[in-house]
C-alpha cells in the first residue's frame, strides 16, 4: 500500500507540473513578443526573470517529484538547460559534469540530493554533480546542522522527524532508494558535504 501511495503521489506531482508548464510557457512567449516590439525597462526585466525562474523550477520539480519510469532517459542538454536556468535565478549554482545522458531515475535521485544540500546552504554556493560507473557524488558547501541534524540522519535510514513541506526531499530520497536496497552515504569535510548515491 505504501508503494502504491508513493506512486500516486508521484503521478500527482507529474500532473501538476505538466499542467503548470503550458501556461508558464505561454507567458514566456508573450514576454518575448513584447521584447521584440521594443518593450523594455526594469518592469519587463523583472517579469522575464520571474517567468524564467518559474519555468526552471517546474521543470526541475517534474524530474525530482514526478514519475521516473524504468529505463526512461533524460538527455544531458535538457538537464544542463534546467540547471543553467536555475543557476541564473538564485543564490545557488549547479554544475553537472557528466557528458552523457542518464536514466530519469538517476536524475531524480541527484535532483533530490541537490535539494537537500541547497536547504543547508544559507549563503549559497555551487553544487557539483559528478559520477562514475557505480556512484553519484553530489557536493556543496552545506552545513550538516542545517536545517536539522535529524533530517540528515533520515537520509541514511534512521528514524527521523516529520519534515516540513520545504524539507520533504529528506524523507523522499531514502524512500525511493529503498527500491534498490541502497542508502545515501554522507561524506563530511571542512568545505562542506558530499552525498554519495548508487547509480541506477
Amino acid at each position: 500500500m505504501a508503494d502504491h501511495i508513493r506512486k500516486l503521489a508521484a503521478l500527482v506531482g507529474s500532473r501538476i507540473c505538466h499542467d503548470l508548464i503550458s501556461p508558464i510557457g505561454a507567458i514566456q512567449n508573450g514576454v518575448e513578443l513584447l521584447a521584440m516590439e521594443g518593450r523594455s525597462g526594469p518592469e519587463m526585466a523583472l517579469i522575464e526573470d520571474s517567468v524564467m525562474n518559474a519555468s526552471a523550477r517546474v521543470r526541475y520539480m517534474r524530474i525530482a517529484f514526478g514519475i521516473a519510469s524504468e529505463g526512461q532517459p533524460v538527455s544531458r542538454p535538457e538537464i544542463q538547460s534546467i540547471l543553467a536556468d536555475m543557476s541564473r535565478a538564485g543564490r545557488v549554482r549547479y554544475d553537472w559534469t557528466l557528458t552523457q545522458d542518464c536514466a530519469r531515475s538517476d536524475a531524480q535521485h541527484v535532483f533530490l540530493a541537490m535539494m537537500c544540500l541547497e536547504a543547508a546552504m544559507p549563503r549559497g554556493g555551487t553544487i557539483l554533480a559528478r559520477g562514475d560507473d557505480a556512484h553519484w557524488l553530489i557536493t556543496g558547501p552545506a552545513e550538516d546542522d542545517r536545517p536539522s541534524p535529524a533530517l540528515w540522519s533520515m537520509l541514511t535510514g534512521a528514524e527521523g522527524v516529520d519534515p516540513l513541506p520545504a524539507q520533504v526531499q529528506f524523507a523522499l530520497l531514502p524512500e525511493i532508494l529503498k527500491d534498490t536496497g541502497a542508502q545515501v552515504e554522507i561524506l563530511r569535510a571542512s568545505s562542506g558535504l558530499t552525498l554519495r548515491l548508487p547509480r541506477a
